[in-house]
């Protein structure tokens, strides 16, 4: 806090003339102290006295100067990938200061109409920026050419350097004098972080700091990006190779299946029920929809369980076969437990009854089906056996065809997505195929080995694929993190010396994690800490969220399991207050300037009147940051809530454009074809920056 009762630092630097007066008089006493009638022997201490009093005031000055020239000027903050600081007791966020209530009252002072002409650029830098505009096209071999280029640099010498056109209000982070680099203790990252951001705001270029953070620090990563932005993927596979880790390195991507490794969504789970809830949690559940949704997850699970028992490993391309026909299923399954289940001679007393099966003695569901699958469903019920698995494909087998149709309409056409085209060898591999070498990937595997793994949804092509694809990742995560906290990494495995007992920092980076998340979702953040979870999402709004999950309750559910808030400028007046809700009011203080006049109708006093001018100071409560000032916060810019509700200001790092030379020459045509592809104008950092050097 300030020892003033009130600063004023929008306001002329009058301490220049003390300052100027102070150093006249010292070299006035140094050089002649005759003329000021000073002995020599006294004249030395009084100068170095002036001259210290000048350098007080100087210094005073300097920092109102610094103060109102921050107020018209936005720098780029930018750094090299490998100048990040990486620690293994704090995470980096970037550069700012801790918010108090001093902040706040200069925020408030910079709001006043008398200050304008110090937080806003004057004459001279409009006539400067249409001089540029007017003549930008000149050569530079001429003289206005020249003027223009200089003009346009951002450079201490320039007395009018331009704005970075990153909008927002300069005064949110030129209150903060000093600042420093801003870092939160590794510690409450378990506690999970939530980033909200409007679009082209930094958030994915937040999300490469901390990612290359994580990446050196030797953690398991997963990145999941639904839109496919070309810059986190190349910071992910370049930090991976700069680390030395390039052989943890797996990348998935919809978009680019010739490239992409494999992964079977429902291959993986502690229970056989989570097929069934992978295949239909993308399914509406709203209205009659959630009906359709339950036979679409029971038929599922019939299907899954059916081809597990089997000892086969689920995939989408046997869902989809066996409930588009569910015969040969059945006939497999009959077969494998009809042999364990049944007496012998049961084959041949299938044999039998289904040679006397006449079709016009069938009910009408049942006429034109396989006689063969009749005389088993016939012998079962027969013989009294029973078993929950074969009950349920006869169910399915026994529904009207039209009728059964009707039930699976909205779940065929989501599965067909998933199934066509190259993505079908991504989503249901072939393990047997040694001719493909396209690795296939299991979180638990990529947990083991401290892999890092980058997901690209290609959600811009297809957003019901890409929504899937997530939905059932999560789902997958979910069980391998319960699987962790109940038996550990090494479960099923021999020990080995030496070996830790404690889980693995498995980071998990969400960006638009909104366009990811379920019913799942609520679990990885609610209790998966205890398994080495550290959930990082990024997303734009709280209704995202809600607009997801279909309640503000979830909504409420979701957003209450994180501990730590980043926000940038946001544009929804109900997510800007999730962070100002959280602040305590301060108290504000205000200037009224007080003028009167007193007629005084006395004669015998002498006394006509009596004028009375004086300055009121007052206090009120106010907000600490109000939702406007959230809206109005510069690209890169953030409030952070930190370590139990400490505000920061921070600005966030931006990369450094240039080409890195750890990103390998296919990842880098890929990443150029998603920028082809993606028109995202992610960079917008890089124009601004172009725009400030060449106007």
């Amino acid at each position: 806090m300030s020892r003033q009762p009130l600063e004023a630092l929008l306001r002329p630097p009058i301490e220049l003339w003390s300052a100027a007066a102070a150093s006249c008089a010292a070299l006035i006493c140094l050089g002649t102290p005759q003329t000021l009638m000073l002995p020599v022997p006294l004249a030395y201490p009084v100068s170095a006295g002036l001259a210290l009093l000048a350098i007080v005031r100087g210094r005073q000055a300097f920092k109102v100067l610094r103060y109102q020239r921050n107020m018209k000027r936005l720098p780029l903050y930018q750094v090299r990938p490998d100048s990040i600081p990486v620690s293994k007791q704090r995470l980096f966020l970037g550069k700012g200061f801790r918010w108090y209530q001093e902040h706040s009252q200069r925020l408030y002072d910079a709001r006043q109409p008398r200050v304008r002409r110090y937080v806003e650029p004057g004459k001279l830098y409009h006539w400067a920026r249409l001089l540029e505009h007017k003549y930008s096209q000149y050569s530079q071999a001429r003289l206005v050419g020249r003027l223009v280029r200089l003009l346009s640099q951002d450079a201490w010498w320039n007395p009018v350097p331009p704005i970075a056109p990153l909008g927002g209000k300069i005064a949110l982070h030129a209150v903060g004098m000093v600042e420093s680099n801003v870092s939160m203790p590794l510690y409450e990252r378990v506690g999970h972080t939530l980033v909200l951001g409007t679009t082209r705001v930094g958030k994915t270029r937040l999300a490469e700091i901390l990612i290359t953070q994580d990446i050196h620090r030797g953690d398991v990563v997963i990145v999941f990006d639904p839109k496919g932005d070309p810059a986190l993927m190349k910071r992910v596979v370049a930090e991976a190779h700069r680390s030395g880790r390039q052989n943890a390195l797996t990348l998935f991507h919809l978009g680019f299946p010739e490239l992409s490794a494999r992964y079977n969504p429902v291959g993986n789970f502690s229970r056989i029920t989570e097929i069934a809830t992978r295949i239909a949690n993308p399914l509406p559940s709203q209205g009659n929809s959630a009906a359709f949704r339950e036979f679409a997850w029971r038929f599922s699970n019939i299907v899954g369980s059916a081809v597990y028992a089997l000892g086969q490993r689920p995939d989408y391309r046997q869902v989809v076969r066996y409930i588009n026909n569910i015969d040969p299923l059945l006939v497999a399954y009959y077969r494998h437990w009809l042999a364990e289940a049944a007496p012998k001679g049961w084959d041949q007393a299938i044999l039998e009854q289904a040679a006397g099966i006449q079709d016009k003695d069938l009910p009408f569901e049942l006429k034109g089906r396989s006689h063969e699958v009749i005389a088993m469903i016939r012998y079962a019920k027969e013989n009294g056996l029973y078993d929950g698995i074969a009950d349920g494909l006869r169910s399915i087998f026994e529904y009207d065809k039209k009728y059964y149709d009707k039930l699976v309409a909205s779940l065929l056409p989501l599965m067909e997505k998933l199934i066509s085209g190259k993505i079908a060898d991504l989503l249901a591999p072939n393990y047997a195929d040694t001719a493909d070498s396209r690795p296939i990937f299991d979180w638990m595997q990529v947990i083991r080995r401290g892999g890092i793994v980058y997901v690209g949804l290609d959600a811009q092509t297809d957003t019901a694929v890409s929504s899937a694809v997530g939905n059932a990742m999560f789902a997958d995560l979910v069980s391998v993190a319960g699987h962790i906290y109940k038996h550990g990494v090494a479960s099923g495995l021999p020990p080995l010396e030496g070996q830790a007992t404690t889980p693995p920092v498995i980071n998990l980076h969400c960006d638009e994690f909104n366009e990811l998340i379920g019913d799942e979702f609520i679990p990885l953040v609610n209790k998966a800490g205890g398994a080495g979870f550290q959930v990082t999402a990024y997303t734009q709004t709280l209704s995202d969220i809600e607009a997801r999950v279909g309640t503000s309750a979830k909504s409420g559910q979701i957003v209450g399991n994180f501990n730590t808030l980043v926000m940038l400028r946001v544009k929804e007046p109900l997510t800007a207050e999730l962070l100002t809700n959280q602040l305590d009011p301060v108290d504000i203080m205000t200037l009224t300037a007080v003028s009167g006049v007193v007629d005084s109708s006395d004669l015998t006093t002498g006394v006509d009147y009596i004028s009375r001018n004086e300055d009121s100071l007052g206090l009120r409560e106010a907000p600490m940051l109000t939702t406007a000032d959230i809206m109005a916060l510069p690209k890169g810019q953030a409030f952070a809530l930190l370590e139990g509700g400490q505000l920061w200001k921070i600005r966030i790092p931006l990369p450094d454009p240039s080409h890195d030379p750890h990103l390998p020459e296919d990842i880098s045509q890929v990443a150029e074809a998603m920028a082809r592809k993606y028109s995202t104008a992610d960079n917008w950092w890089q124009l601004a920056d172009a725009k400030v050097r060449y106007g």
